[in-house]
Parts: C-alpha cells; structure tokens; sequence
C-alpha cells in the first residue's frame, strides 16, 4: 500500500498527523519521515541527511526541493518539539491531534508543526495548479531547534551549500502572531549573550569583618554598574538592548560565616548596534570603572551564536505583507521582537523573514491553534507563492 495515500495533505490533516509524531528534540519520531512520504509523489527530491557533534545527540534533518533554476524560495522550520510535561494536566493527549472546540490540539500545534503543514499544504496545492515552476521550491526542516541547535539548520545549510545550492529568499514557519493571525513578520531578531560574573572576596566570621571581605557587597556594587545606564536606546527597527540579570548565587548555608564567592548569571538580548565581540568589551569596561582596585572579580562569556539580524524592508517584505492583508484584511507590523530562532542561521545564506501561526500557547501545557487558522496560513503561503512566481 502507499504509505501517502493514507495521510492527508490539506493543512489540518497534515497537521494533525504530524502532532501524532512525538518528536521530542533529539527523536524524529516520524515526523520527518512522514514529510518525505508526501513530497517525494509530489515531484521533490528529498534528503534526510544526520548530523552529528561529540556531546550533542545525532540529528536527522530533511531538505527537499522541486526544481533546478532560480528563483528559489525556501520554506523553512523545525519538527522537533518540548517536551509536553505533566501529560495529565492536558486537557487532550499531547500527542493525540485531537479536534475539539474550534482547535487543534497538541504538542507543537503552535511551534511549529502547524506552521510547516500550512507550507507543505500550499505548496502541493501551488503545485497542482502550475506543474510548470518557474523556479524552485525547497524545504529546510531540521529536528534541533528546540535543543542544542548545533545540528540541525546550520549544518543543514552548510551542507546545501557545499552541494551547490543556492536560495534567494526564505520563509520561517515560527509562530509570529501575537493575538490573531495577520498580525506580525518577524524581519529580524536580537542577539542573545549570557554572562557569568564571580566576585571574590576572603572567607570569615561574621564577628570578625576586618579579617575577611565580603563579596557579596562587591556583587551588588558591580550589578549596579551593570544595569544603571541603558546600553542603547534602540534604532529605527529594533527596541533598546537589554541586560537582565537572572540568578544570584551565594551558596551559603551559615548566617554566622561571611562567604569566599558571589556569583551572578545576566543574559543581554541586543539589537543590531551590537555584537557579541563589543558587548564583551562594555561590560568590562563598566565591571572594570565600578570595580576599580576594592572589587575583585572575574567575567565570562557563553559561547553564542545568536548574532541581532535585520532583513530590512524592501520587495520581499512587501510581498509577504501584500499575501498576509490580502487573506486576512490586516496589514502585519513588522518586528524584531522575541527570543532567538533559525533564522539567524539562515540569513547568512539569504534574506529572511518569519510568519506563521498564533503564539500564544506555545510550550505551554494545552497548547493549541484555532482550526480555522490552519487553511487561512496555507492561504497565505499560497499567495505568496503565486506572487513569487507570477505566471
């Protein structure tokens, strides 16, 4: 029997089969491979290439394209997805896909199963209607965004690379929408940059200060200096970088002992006045006035690779918007706002931007997009397509 026959290819249906794949980051769980059941009778070529790296777990990623000339459009996402948690504070199965009360339900509805069924959808429908692409078509779907990111789209990307392929402008499935479908793009995203800073100080009893030196004090000092003046004031598509302290450790079980170390862990999330390399020098050259020769400490950065990115508004950005109002009647904002994603891989390779589904019950327990949501998104895309290839 054909495995395609038995799986559904409108936006919902794909949808619902996918969110039955549990493919908790690093597994597949058939996600991938029900994928390539559905492109390959629709004319894709499709790879399922494994990536790997010592300490990180082996991933499998798929990329699939239809055509050999250019333009080339790409879609891409991740079916890998978080953990569901306590499976008994569901209201349905995780992993079940169940249909209830105007929404699907399950793990990764949202972010971002939903979102790549709505892609696969409007491309086969595109398809179907224009055999004749003047173009091509491709996906980059990866199993490791939820995890490391280490093997999934950036090697998939180097690998396409190192093969000769070529793309003109990308599409991120990520689910963009705050409150209702139509309302936000994502044309680039902030960087993001931990720290962890130690202050040290001489172990003593809390009798006896003049024998020991309390870090603690230094820590407070120095994280003032931190977070007293703002680092920037944003620019023309990004708001102001900002550093958020997130623990404070001490580690000290004894009210009578006055600790040896204080530690504190920040995390900057910066727009596109900065990178990683100038951050690390305005951190320490604040750290070092505030320090001066009474505070004692040391610095460290996490290595990074969420680099800020803009794709700056242009043709493509209007032709995506132009697709999303036609559909819906709302004319996106364009933003920068959120965490990281993969398309700050994918920039490097072509321009970028990112649409998909609402948000707001992502990794949450319940989480769920509204039926009627998953055919408009395929819509979406399809216009887009129709666009991008004007017959």
């Amino acid at each position: 029997m054909d495995q395609s026959a038995a799986i559904p290819t409108d936006a919902l249906g794909l949808a619902q089969a996918l969110i039955r794949c549990p493919s908790v980051t690093p597994e597949e769980g058939g996600a991938l491979a029900l994928l390539e059941s559905v492109l390959v009778p629709a004319g894709f070529q499709v790879e399922r290439p494994v990536f790997s790296a010592e300490g990180t777990p082996s991933i499998e990623n798929l990329y699939a394209r239809i055509g050999t000339a250019g333009p080339c459009l790409v879609f891409a996402g991740h079916t890998d997805v978080v953990p569901p948690g306590d499976v008994d504070r569901w209201s349905h199965g995780p992993f079940s896909g169940d249909i209830a009360d105007g929404y699907l339900w399950g793990r990764g509805a949202a972010d971002m199963k939903g979102g790549i069924a709505a892609m696969v959808a409007a491309a086969l429908a595109f398809l179907r209607r224009r055999p004749v692409l003047p173009g091509s078509i491709a996906f980059l779907i990866t199993g490791d965004e939820e995890g490391p990111a280490v093997n999934g789209t950036v090697k998939l990307l180097d690998w396409a690379k190192a093969r000769g392929e070529t793309f003109d402008h990308c599409i991120l499935g990520e689910p963009t929408n705050p409150d209702a479908l139509g309302d936000m793009i994502k044309i680039g995203r902030r960087g993001s940059l931990t720290g962890r800073l130690t202050v040290h100080g001489t172990q003593g009893h809390v009798g006896y200060p003049h024998l020991a030196d309390n870090p603690i004090r230094g820590l407070v000092r120095l994280m003032a200096a931190l977070t007293a003046e703002p680092l920037d004031s944003g620019t023309a598509h990004f708001d102001a970088s900002n550093l958020e302290p997130t623990t404070v450790d001490v580690g000290n079980r004894a009210s009578n002992v006055i600790p040896a170390e204080a530690k504190a862990v920040f995390n900057i999330r910066f727009n596109d006045l900065w990178t990683p390399g100038t951050l690390d020098a305005e951190i320490r050259r604040r750290l070092d006035r505030a320090a001066g020769n009474a505070v004692r400490y040391s610095l460290e950065f996490d290595p990074t690779n969420a680099v800020s990115f803009l794709t700056a508004p242009g043709a493509f950005t209007d032709l995506v918007a132009g697709a999303i109002e036609a559909q819906t009647g709302r004319r996106p904002v364009l933003s920068t706002t959120g965490g990281t994603s993969d398309a700050r891989f994918i920039k490097d390779y072509c321009p970028v931007v990112e649409f998909g589904l609402v948000g707001q019950t992502m990794h949450q327990v319940d989480e769920r997009v509204a039926v009627d949501d998953l055919p408009a998104l395929a819509a979406i895309y399809e216009r887009i397509l129709d666009a991008y290839f004007p017959s």
